[in-house]
């Protein structure tokens, strides 16, 4: 009689192939190069890429960015050898939709115990977000607190607003909390991985605003005495939250409309036309 152990069953790579491919959760592993070794059916249909789409290829390349966002250990050289981490990102899938997705990640090892990859298995929350959002059981949600019906359909409006790529316009009393509801869109958003930058419009300077919104080259005027990026530059990749933008001149809201349209602009002082992707 032949004695059948978890650890016979799995040993076997069609056998463990099975198992990983029959779990609810994505399962996708990597090598210290990003090169994808595995990808399970559950991935697949979280992401909507096949298996024959993303294995052998760079990780970041597939998904076009990293997959864990500003989570990611491999954005540079190979990590140390790896833990294991938990936590929540925002991915695009292959159509172009934004899925809150629970990651949990963990560090690969060989026999003579050297850290050879990252295995991470990941699960959609989206459905269960909205579900609860219908049920009205949600009682904060991306740092705001409460659970009455009108913040209900505010933190509907945030989700639907994080899942375009637009410029979006807040409106509200001092006080109301508009940073809070920006905060929340870029968190829930796919540009989470990138910098937050909040800019109050009224308090910057009339003879610096478009040094401060801009940035300036060395020598544009007096006291420039080197190159500075301005709050655009620093949003690149993230979101640029222009709070009290009424309180700017007329002449600089055309300027700011230009750069919200075309995404292009130049520091003070400078003929080159710096191209961004920031999201205000």
């Amino acid at each position: 009689m032949t004695v059948i152990t978890l650890e016979n069953l799995i040993a076997r790579q069609k056998n463990l192939q099975n198992v990983l491919d029959n779990m609810i959760e994505g399962i996708i592993a990597h090598d210290l190069n990003r090169r994808i070794l595995f990808f399970n059916r559950a991935a697949e249909k979280i992401t909507g890429y096949s298996r024959e789409e993303v294995l052998g290829r760079d990780c970041h390349l597939v998904f076009g960015s990293p997959f864990c966002g500003n989570k990611c250990s491999f954005c540079g050289q190979p990590p140390e050898p790896l833990g294991h981490h938990t936590y929540t990102i925002n991915a695009a899938t292959r159509s172009g939709d934004t899925r809150r997705i629970e990651m949990s990640v963990t560090g690969m090892y060989d026999e003579q115990d050297t850290f050879v990859g990252v295995l991470a298995a990941f699960h959609d929350l989206t459905e269960i977000i909205s579900l609860k959002l219908r049920l009205g059981e949600l009682a904060g949600f991306s740092g705001i607190v409460g659970r009455d019906r009108r913040m209900l359909d505010v933190y509907e409006q945030i989700r639907n607003l994080a899942a375009a790529d637009y410029p979006v316009h807040i409106t509200g009393e001092t006080g109301t909390g508009k940073e809070l509801v920006a905060a929340a869109i870029h968190n829930q958003s796919a540009r989470a991985g990138g910098p937050f930058v909040p800019v109050n419009c009224g308090a910057l300077p009339e003879g610096l605003l478009e040094s401060e919104l801009f940035g300036h080259v060395k020598g544009a005027f007096s006291g420039a005495i080197r190159d500075k990026k301005g709050r655009f530059e620093l949003a690149h990749s993230g979101t640029l939250f222009l709070d009290e933008v009424s309180e700017l001149p007329r002449h600089m809201q055309v300027k700011l409309l230009r750069v919200l349209q075309e995404g292009n602009f130049e520091r003070v002082g400078a003929e080159k036309t710096i191209s961004v992707t920031s999201s205000g």
